[in-house]
């Protein structure tokens, strides 16, 4: 009715808009957003030390823009996780520990919710949220794939090692856990697999699906994310990645035995029997170089994992069409300032793998910007023309950055820490950290970048400390509730949801060596 009403010029002008708006949106970019666990800066396109092989990350990056100086907005995996999705601190959702932002703060709209709301198929596998019982936002996927019916009827929990998953035999593996030395748990543990027992692997069957998405006809744009576990530990891998390397010729990370002694008091007590706990163990048991190399080992077990995706992308359809994010959620310290794991504020754990590729990204460039993982959100929105949600963004778009990397102008990023008001601020030059009342660490990154030398007493950089402070919010979150699984999560057939008092959930049966108290040992 409304076309006989119109002249023909104007029919034609309505069609032609018609016909442009609907090509335009076929033709906006699919994204492949790839997410790797503990991984840090180690691999080979960021040229630290050790040096992980890592020939299809490498080539990634000489595809796109490769961020050498980028850092995690969380200092472990449930807040690191929970800001990308929602785009917000910690300090302002309360998700300090937890990942529930989803539960909490049903106002929300999650990463995959913006693509939903665009008309994205939006597909995901794998470690993208914390992996727990109830920890996926279940919101805004059209399909998420979970490796067994199982596992969706017992609210979702992405577990990589279970009695159906390789380990090595004997088991456990590694010198740090062999005889029950030190119990903890699968915290610490490395050793090799069958070769031929690769194709059992969470991780490698969740890459399968991944693939089979990119085999398949796609009617409208897609956000394919696929997660991996490793390398978080165990770092259990098939064989062929261990003899990558020989421990004998592993460059160690730079350490000092001295490293702790200018850390406020408080703060250096407890990192100095963090340092007992692993650390020392480890050098008496001459198993930091072989520690090593399991981690190495599993960085190249990930990376071969993301090289079949990315060959998949290549052959597919959609490889001119395709943004391609690969991010890791945090660092990783392997004895640097004593310390084995994330929950720091200092850069092994900040530092992270952070590239683009794909439409709209420069080529072949390598930018020490200082960047977040908060700005994953806002940079997607830009370049794939998605609503914004109705909560406010707090990173950046780095969507001009992209374009142009050399033009980026540098800025100071915030990482908040476990307790609300700590937290650090991050820039090409600085790192400064407050731990509250415990005192404060001040480090020119620039000069000293492996953060031997604390200046923060030194009363000439007062001013560059509160020059940084202004970077901080002026207000922080309480921490969110926190749910008892047992308690308040409800299994209901296929799905899941949270009700304070009225949990039915069941725990499955879970294939662990050990019953630890450690909490380093958590599998976050």
């Amino acid at each position: 009715m409304l076309l006989r009403k119109l002249s023909p010029l104007l029919c034609c002008i309505f069609l032609t808009a018609f016909v442009s708006t609907t090509s335009a949106a076929d033709n906006r970019p699919n994204v492949l957003f790839l997410a790797v666990d503990d991984m840090n800066d180690w691999i080979g396109c960021l040229e630290t030390t050790p040096h992980a092989i890592t020939p299809n990350i490498d080539r990634l990056a000489q595809r796109g823009v490769n961020f050498t100086n980028a850092h995690t907005a969380g200092v472990f995996c449930a807040p690191s996780r929970a800001a990308i999705f929602s785009g917000q601190f910690a300090s302002t959702t309360g998700c300090y520990e937890t990942p529930y932002y989803f539960a909490n703060h049903p106002e929300i709209e999650s990463l995959q919710v913006s693509f939903a709301k665009a008309g994205y198929t939006t597909l995901g596998a794998g470690k993208l949220f914390h992996h727990p019982a109830g920890a996926i936002d279940q919101r805004g996927w059209s399909e998420f794939f979970l490796r067994n019916q199982i596992q969706r009827e017992s609210g979702w929990p992405l577990e990589s090692w279970s009695e159906e998953t390789p380990v090595p035999q004997p088991f456990p593996a590694s010198i740090y856990n062999k005889g029950q030395k030190f119990k903890a748990g699968l915290f610490l543990e490395w050793g090799g697999i069958p070769n031929d027992k690769e194709g059992e692997m969470a991780d490698t069957i969740r890459v399968n699906w991944a693939v089979e998405q990119l085999q398949k006809k796609h009617d409208t744009p897609f956000f394919l994310a696929c997660g991996l576990y490793a390398p978080h530990f165990p770092n259990y891998c098939p064989q062929k990645y261990f003899d990558l390397y020989d421990s004998a010729d592993i460059e160690l990370p730079p350490m000092r035995d001295d490293d702790l002694v200018d850390l406020p008091p408080k703060i250096r007590r407890k990192w100095e029997n963090r340092k007992r706990q692993h650390h020392v163990k480890l050098v008496e048991l001459d198993a930091v170089d072989d520690a090593i190399h399991g981690y190495l080992a599993c960085i190249s077990y990930a990376d071969a994992m993301l090289g079949r995706v990315l060959n998949a992308l290549s052959s597919s359809p959609y490889a001119d069409n395709t943004i391609v994010v690969l991010w890791s959620d945090h660092g990783y310290h392997h004895g640097e300032k004593g310390n084995w794991g994330k929950h720091t504020l200092w850069e092994r754990t900040s530092n992270v793998p952070f590239i683009w590729a794909g439409p709209g990204v420069a080529e072949s460039a390598k930018t020490d910007v200082t960047a977040s993982l908060i700005d994953i959100y806002p940079t997607l929105i830009e370049m794939c023309d998605l609503p914004k949600p109705q909560q406010r963004l707090e990173g950046y778009s780095l969507a001009a950055t992209l374009k142009n990397p050399s033009a980026a102008m540098d800025r100071d990023v915030f990482l908040p820490f476990i307790n609300p008001g700590e937290y650090a601020i991050i820039s090409r030059k600085w790192r400064y950290i407050t731990h509250g009342e415990d005192g404060e660490e001040l480090y020119n990154v620039r000069e000293d970048p492996n953060e031997w030398n604390n200046l923060a007493l030194d009363d000439k950089y007062a001013a560059v400390k509160t020059r940084l402070r202004k970077s901080a919010p002026d207000s922080f979150a309480a921490p969110e509730p926190k749910f008892n699984t047992r308690k308040d999560l409800v299994v209901d057939g296929d799905s899941f949801h949270w009700a304070k008092g009225q949990g039915n959930y069941i725990p499955l049966p879970k294939y662990r060596p050990y019953t630890s108290t450690d909490p380093s040992a958590s599998e976050d």
